[in-house]
């Protein structure tokens, strides 16, 4: 049986943990930036992890 291809779009945007969870960065930061609160904007720098629900399928795209 061949080796399952990795989605290269999936890989640039989440990264395993150790634990095996996968994170990601959190939308709207690039742009129309002038509207968004300080506060608001400083949230979105952090990362996070994945929900469940997508976590299930994001697996199965990224196998290794």
């Amino acid at each position: 049986m061949p080796k399952i291809k990795t989605k290269r779009a999936a890989a640039k945007r989440f990264h395993k943990t150790g634990t095996g969870k996968l994170k990601r960065m959190k939308a709207n930061k690039s742009h129309i930036l002038t509207k968004k609160t300080t506060k608001r904007k400083r949230g979105l720098r952090k990362a996070t992890m994945t929900c469940d629900a997508n976590a299930k399928v994001m697996k199965k795209i990224l196998p290794y």
